[in-house]
């Protein structure tokens, strides 16, 4: 019935479209010119939602409808990969904020010095996880080091991670004598109640050696649902990326993914610049994209594979 319910719209939405512009060619046929600006305005609105519509109906994946687990990890480089982590995260808080999706931090480990080791953030919204899943893969910056005495020109590298949220309970089966489940006190902020109290949540998952911490509520019972979120979307990738390889060697066209070369660099100096090699798009307004104008670099990567297989 959600199926059903979704469709429906969707094909509503379209016939609405199709409705409003052949009352719009009506108009323009009148020649009316006390009309001009009400066609004119009624043309720009079409065209904005044309565009909303055949961008949305590139996400045609199986999950691109899902909300998504977003996590971000700093790479090596220190100080340096860490705050460049948190600038990430702030980046995507913002650019989820532009669309009106709902975020929720899940599990967050901070920097040593500042920034962020690691954060995993759930993003919830109309096809949140089709938008975000042009963004996984490493990311590059290059800029002077607000960290280094000599203010020298450092490249810092983070990890993008994104996973749709299994809401199926028939797509990840989990066997509860495959997990171990360890309680312990919460190192981050948030209060007496999370520090005094074993709130934080550590969930092994022995079959495959998956290890996902969540300690970011000040429930335990909140923070082993929300474990176990991400641990059935991190098993929903393997199953996933398991069937993608037997099918791409089959081909004998299978390489595997590994830690390497950046879907995308933010170079801030000597000049400023974010280039997405995938695809070639970049913009010069290097501070706008860290705001959260991410939607140029998504559009352009959508486009770029339209028909393909991720």
């Amino acid at each position: 019935m959600k199926t059903l319910s979704v469709l429906r719209e969707e094909v509503t939405g379209w016939q609405d479209l199709r409705q409003r512009v052949q009352d719009a060619l009506e108009l323009a046929q009148m020649e009316d010119d006390s009309l001009r600006a009400e066609l004119e305005a009624e043309t720009e609105s079409l065209e904005r939602e044309f565009a909303r519509r055949e961008l949305a109906a590139m996400l045609n994946g199986p999950h691109d409808r899902s909300d998504a687990l977003l996590a971000i990890h700093a790479g090596a480089g220190g100080t340096d990969s860490q705050d460049w982590a948190e600038m990430l995260q702030r980046m995507y808080l913002r650019w989820a904020e532009r669309r009106g999706f709902r975020t929720e931090i899940l599990d967050y480990s901070p920097g040593e010095e500042a920034g962020t080791k690691s954060i995993t953030i759930a993003v919830s919204g109309p096809y949140a996880y089709g938008y975000l899943r042009p963004e996984k893969g490493v990311h590059r910056l290059v800029r002077l080091s607000p960290f280094d005495a000599a203010h020298r020109r450092h490249t810092s590298f983070a990890l993008v991670e994104v996973l749709p949220q299994v809401e199926d309970d028939a797509e990840v089966e989990i066997n509860p004598n495959d997990l171990r489940i360890d309680v312990y006190k919460s190192a981050g902020a948030g209060g007496q109640n999370v520090q005094k109290n074993a709130t934080a949540v550590r969930i092994t998952h022995l079959p495959t050696g998956l290890v996902v911490t969540c300690q970011n509520e000040r429930s335990q019972t909140q923070n082993r649902e929300n474990a176990l979120r991400v641990l059935k979307a991190r098993l929903l990738e393997i199953k996933e990326r398991e069937r993608a390889e037997e099918l791409a060697e089959l081909r004998g066209e299978y390489t595997k993914a590994e830690w390497g070369s950046q879907i995308r660099s933010y170079v801030l100096h000597p000049y400023q610049m974010v280039k997405d090699h995938r695809t070639n798009y970049e913009v010069g307004n290097a501070q706008a994209v860290l705001d959260g104008d991410l939607d140029g670099f998504i559009e352009a990567y959508l486009r770029a594979n339209v028909g393909k297989k991720d």
